[in-house]
Formats: structure tokens, C-alpha cells, sequence
């Protein structure tokens, strides 16, 4: 069996991650048992919910312990099995492998890849993966937007933002993205078709929306939280909807950020709802098959940030909160079997 690399966490991280909080250590791989797979990984998804992750707090997962092997959802290649499940060759995702070169898992934490004609491998990461699920469900499932309405989306130039625009766009929403940057916003507008951008890091978002929205917002995907959810939530209509979707600007935070006023929740007979991905996994099949037409139609598109080296893995993860990615961020552990 190979030697494996593997992250461990080994202190709890202040603010943005650090080296030290974890090691990249060096170990033999364990001996497969019955129902086991050796998964190689190819490639790491990097989301926001590994930071939560490494917080000794209360989340929908337990965090990471001290000495385990950081969790991570993977894409990879079966090189050994003693599974009737899977075989030699396969390629398949997992939460259960971690940030490794190697996973010896269970098969019933594995799940098959159908690669989509026409799309990279990367795609099973992103726009036909979590993301696009997350994308997909919180705006047909908990916003439903009907055509005219007003939808700002916050993080709109990240892998779920991004996406979640274009779907509004398709059910008919008007659509306004929040980002950092002249070059993201551009990318939103003049690429993926959103009806006007914000760029937090140039300008007050209340008054950027005051002046794009003068009429209120109708639904709100969040991804962030503090001043830029309080901005939108103060200009949510009577019967807006806001899914939640992430708090990223709590995640590094050493105090809490600033929190919307509750009570207009009340006047304003809002809706608030939180959901996780993982509860639409079983509803998987209804966004492949809305979805897969509008890509291969060119009406959404998508993006992935890749990066080279599983030792890169600290280092990249804090680019989902420096903002210096664009689209879907992935780590390449190794390279891609032949096709």
C-alpha cells in the first residue's frame, strides 16, 4: 500500500488559517478490509464550511478533532477494492477520504461519478456537483422567484453565487450581484448576464442599492453576513425571502459581525430560511435535468480555480476569504486518468 500524505489538524485557527494549525505528516496506508476502497484523490474541493469545520462549536457536522485528518469533499480514482460496489478504475466522490493523497473508505460513503458529455471532470465538482445543487435548490427551492423580481446575491462572483444568479436569470428575476472588485463585477454583468453588479470593496452597498434597487428587494441569497447582509436586509420588501446559505464573513471572525434588526421580520412578514445542501442530495436527478440543458445551451456558465499540490491546501483555502479566486476553488492532488 502507498505512503500517504495527509493534512492533521493540530490547533484551532484565529482568524485566517495558519501553517501551524495544521501538519502535513507522512503515514502508511492502512490495509484494505472487506466493504473498503483505496480511493486516490485527484482533486480537493475547497468550501467555506471546512473553516467551520476546524471551530471547536456546534454545527450541522462535528468539528474536526485535534490530530484527525481534516475533512474535505474529494474526487478521485478507486486503485483497490474489496467492495462488490466498485471496482479498479472507477471514479468516485467522498467526504470520508480528507485532505490526503489517499483514502481508505468505506463504500457506503462513496459515491460514482457520471461524467456529463461535453464537460471536464471538473465539472462533477462544481456546476454538476455540491455547488450547483446549492445553487440550484436555494433559488428554485427556498426563494421560488417569479419573473420581475428583485434578487441580490452576496459572494455573487463565487462558485454558488455565481451560479445561483444565472438560474434566477433563467426563471426571470432581476438580478444583482455583490463582489469584490471591478473585474468580478464586469465578469457578472458582461459574462453571466446579471442585470447590475456592486463591488463591496469601491462602494456603500445601502447606497449602491438604493440607486439599482429603488424599489426594494423582493429575495436575497446570502452567503455572507455583517454590514452587507444588514445592507440588504434593510431594503427587503414586505414578503421578501432570504435564503441563508453562508455566514463567510464570520467564519475567520474574532468578534461577532454586526446582525440585522429581527423585529422586521415582523413588520415586513419576511421569510428567513437556512438549508443545507445535503438535504436536496436525494433531488439530485431534478437539477441535472433543468440544469444539464442550460449548459450545454451556454445559458449558465461557470468557473473553477484550480490549484497544484495537495502541500498547497492551507494556503489556498484562505483565498475563499482574501477573495482572490474566481468561480469553484479546487486543489489538484494528482492528475487526472486518461479519458
Amino acid at each position: 500500500m502507498p505512503l500517504n500524505r495527509q493534512w492533521v489538524l493540530r490547533k484551532r485557527p484565529q482568524g485566517l488559517v495558519q501553517h501551524d494549525d495544521l501538519e502535513l505528516i507522512e503515514s502508511p496506508t492502512p490495509d484494505l478490509k472487506d466493504g473498503e476502497v483505496l480511493i486516490r484523490t485527484i482533486y480537493l474541493s475547497l468550501d467555506p464550511t471546512n473553516r467551520t469545520w476546524m471551530n471547536d462549536s456546534v454545527g450541522y457536522l462535528p468539528p474536526v478533532g485535534l490530530g484527525d485528518v481534516m475533512r474535505g469533499l474529494t474526487l478521485g480514482e478507486i486503485e483497490d477494492s474489496r467492495s462488490d460496489r466498485f471496482r479498479t478504475g472507477d471514479i468516485v466522490t467522498t467526504a470520508m477520504g480528507g485532505w490526503a493523497d489517499y483514502g481508505v473508505v468505506p463504500d457506503t460513503g462513496v459515491s460514482k461519478v457520471h461524467r456529463a458529455p461535453g464537460l471536464p471532470l471538473t465539472a462533477n465538482m462544481s456546476v454538476m456537483g455540491m455547488t450547483g445543487m446549492t445553487a440550484y435548490f436555494g433559488v428554485t427551492d427556498v426563494l421560488r422567484p417569479t419573473p420581475g423580481q428583485v434578487m441580490v446575491i452576496s459572494a455573487a462572483a463565487g462558485a454558488v453565487g455565481s451560479i445561483a444568479g444565472q438560474i434566477a436569470k433563467q426563471k426571470g428575476a432581476h438580478v444583482i450581484g455583490i463582489a469584490g472588485g471591478p473585474d468580478k463585477c464586469r465578469w457578472l454583468v458582461e459574462d453571466l448576464g446579471f442585470d447590475a453588479a456592486i463591488d463591496y470593496k469601491g462602494e456603500d452597498v445601502g447606497e449602491a442599492l438604493d440607486r439599482l434597487a429603488p424599489n426594494g428587494v423582493d429575495l436575497n441569497f446570502e452567503n455572507v453576513g455583517g454590514d452587507i447582509m444588514v445592507a440588504v436586509w434593510n431594503r427587503l420588501n414586505i414578503g421578501a425571502r432570504m435564503a441563508v446559505c453562508g455566514m463567510v464573513s464570520a467564519y475567520n471572525a474574532t468578534k461577532r459581525p454586526p446582525t440585522p434588526d429581527l423585529s422586521r421580520l415582523i413588520t415586513h412578514r419576511m421569510t428567513m430560511q437556512g438549508f443545507l445542501v445535503m438535504d436536496y442530495s436525494p433531488r439530485a436527478r431534478e437539477m441535472v435535468a433543468e440544469l444539464g440543458p442550460w449548459l450545454a445551451e451556454g445559458k449558465v456558465k461557470w468557473k473553477v480555480h484550480v490549484d497544484n499540490g495537495l502541500e498547497r491546501a492551507v494556503t489556498s483555502l484562505n483565498r475563499l476569504f482574501t477573495g482572490d479566486h474566481d468561480g469553484k476553488l479546487l486543489v489538484r492532488v494528482s492528475e487526472e486518468p486518461a479519458a
